[in-house]
């Protein structure tokens, strides 16, 4: 076994093992703050324990399978933390109190079900690219700013109307159709990513009118969609405050085109009215 410690004040320092296939050793550092223990061959992290101190683990490359039976609901203080790469299926028996940014990129994670509230309180970072989800239902955490959802086979949305403080949704890469599920309830989205789905109608972004309010920026780039007439126009005429566009920033003649745009939206409707 083979430990490295890095330079730091002694309760501070960053712990990192490397090629161990138990971490029993550790838990004789109980004033540890930052422990690494990726890329090695790690199933079972319960002799973290008696590290009630740690603020910040990485354990990226092992074989943890699952949350149950591990410590992590016992590491009163751990603020970060990142599982990638292994071999997760769900996320049933998460918990972790103080814990603010969890990374679980490129797992098997094929629902997302064991995500209590009441356990991730202040968890406001949920990376899952590169799973297997194919729906964002059972993400419940009102306090959740970002979530990144790309690389998987999301073909509908679901349950985000609960997550009223999300400013950044990250979809890039995934199955979807239609926008159907992106909730007026999501009062704080500023950014978010479609890029590289199947989305081909204009009618999918009537769904993003709930959220004109507060986005600023839309990426919808390597959609069929943006192959449509007045691509652009139509969705500013749609999303008036939107400031960029697949990346671009919106010009002031592109607003001023997709306000009349807009008009002619309300004059043709009103005409239709009128004749009904």
């Amino acid at each position: 076994m083979l430990f490295e410690m890095q330079p730091g004040p002694v309760p501070n320092q960053l712990l990192a093992l490397r090629r161990p296939t138990d971490i029993a050793l550790v838990s004789s550092f109980v004033h540890l703050r930052f422990l690494d223990v990726s890329s090695n061959h790690l199933s079972d992290l319960s002799p973290l324990v008696a590290l009630t101190q740690l603020l910040w683990l990485k354990g990226d490359g092992n074989m943890v399978a699952g949350f149950r039976g591990q410590p992590l609901g016992q590491l009163i203080y751990l603020q970060w933390l990142s599982l990638a790469l292994n071999r997760l299926r769900d996320l049933e028996g998460l918990e972790g109190f103080a814990l603010e940014s969890l990374n679980l990129i490129g797992n098997g994670i094929q629902r997302v079900s064991g995500l209590l509230y009441h356990h991730l309180t202040n968890l406001v970072t949920l990376e899952l690219r590169g799973n297997k989800l194919e729906t964002t239902d059972g993400i419940y955490l009102p306090n959740l700013r970002r979530l990144y959802l790309a690389q998987n086979t999301i073909k509908r949305l679901e349950g985000l109307g609960k997550l009223e403080r999300l400013t950044t949704l990250h979809l890039r890469d995934n199955q979807l159709e239609t926008l159907d599920g992106i909730s007026p309830n999501m009062k704080s989205l500023q950014y978010l990513n479609i890029r590289g789905n199947l989305v081909s109608s204009q009618r999918a972004l009537r769904s993003l009118v709930g959220v004109s309010r507060t986005l600023r920026a839309l990426v919808l780039a390597e959609n069929p969609l943006v192959e449509t007439e007045d691509y652009r126009l139509c969705v500013l005429s749609r999303l008036p405050l939107l400031e960029r566009l697949d990346k671009e920033p919106i010009s002031p003649e592109e607003k001023s085109e997709a306000q009349e745009k807009l008009r002619e939206f309300k004059d043709e409707a009103a005409v239709e009215a009128e004749e009904y």
